[in-house]
């Protein structure tokens, strides 16, 4: 899977050291699945991002359409795209992951294409219209996260940042939000440096700036998984002093490589299982 430091080839040396030292060694528990449910891939031509995108919807084990079910958005990072959102597996094989010995609760899951832009609005494309305008009411119309069903969203780096900005602008729609490694930079000037094109200028960052508007999801369940060898770490941490006190944080051994995704993603889904089934219905 693409990461922004791989991608971009923002410190290239210092994550060598890193891993030299082994400051990226991260155990990934091997995974156990139920058989899986079923997965749909189909592409839709969407006006908010002017071009057609991929998504795939997968089912949990033992559902299938027309299941009505909560719903988990799951974002992908900078360089992925609807097929590889996840780490390592599918998205049906997320929802068939045994987490600590447990099935997950029945659940359904949507991965989208959408772009390098950070999952916000840039000229001619607005991969966050496309989520919440089209994305969202097209699961809907399946039965999935139509309420009282009740929609989780998730990401891994860029998608972690998109995620929670997205939990942040809509806290009507999202019922909680599960941020891995996001790509948390604290000023323009520093996002800039790392990529040009997150960001148009300060006005857009301060408009998308997750930190700082951290307070809309104060009554949100939100989880937050940082590396602490992930350059983007200090960002993390400087958002979860702005996050309600009953966030999950996890702050362990990693850096934003796929090892630190893989150990943090199921229980991420298990925290987004818990929250989706106690939602009365």
């Amino acid at each position: 899977m693409g990461t922004e430091l791989v991608a971009r080839g923002v410190l290239p040396g210092h994550q060598v050291l890193l891993d030299l030292e082994g400051a990226c060694d991260v155990r990934v528990a091997p995974r156990v699945f139920s058989p899986l449910g079923p997965a749909f891939s189909g592409r839709f031509y969407s006006r908010a991002r002017r071009r057609t995108v991929g998504y795939t919807i997968a089912y949990p084990p033992g559902h299938a359409p027309p299941s009505t079910l909560p719903l988990i958005v799951m974002l992908h990072g900078y360089g992925a795209n609807h097929t590889d959102a996840l780490t390592g597996m599918s998205p049906a094989q997320a929802l068939a992951l045994h987490v600590g010995g447990r099935s997950l609760p029945p659940m359904a899951l949507v991965t989208v294409d959408g772009g390098r832009g950070y999952w916000h609005a840039h000229r001619g494309d607005d991969p966050m219209a496309m989520v919440i305008d089209e994305l969202v009411p097209m699961c809907r119309a399946r039965g999935l996260g139509r309420p009282p069903q009740p929609i989780g969203i998730m990401g891994v780096s860029m998608g972690g940042y998109g995620a929670l900005l997205m939990a942040e602008k809509h806290p009507d729609l999202f019922a909680a939000v599960a941020a891995i490694s996001p790509a948390v930079w604290t000023s323009y000037a520093q996002a800039s440096g790392a990529n040009p094109g997150a960001y148009s200028s300060t006005s857009d960052f301060a408009a998308n700036d997750a930190v700082t508007h951290a307070g809309a999801l104060a009554h949100m369940p939100v989880r937050v998984a940082s590396g602490l060898s992930d350059p983007f770490h200090p960002g993390v941490v400087a958002l979860v002093k702005a996050l309600p006190r009953t966030s999950v944080v996890d702050f362990s051994k990693g850096c934003h490589t796929g090892p630190f995704f893989e150990a943090q993603e199921p229980p991420s889904l298990a925290f987004l299982g818990r929250h989706l089934s106690s939602v009365d219905a």
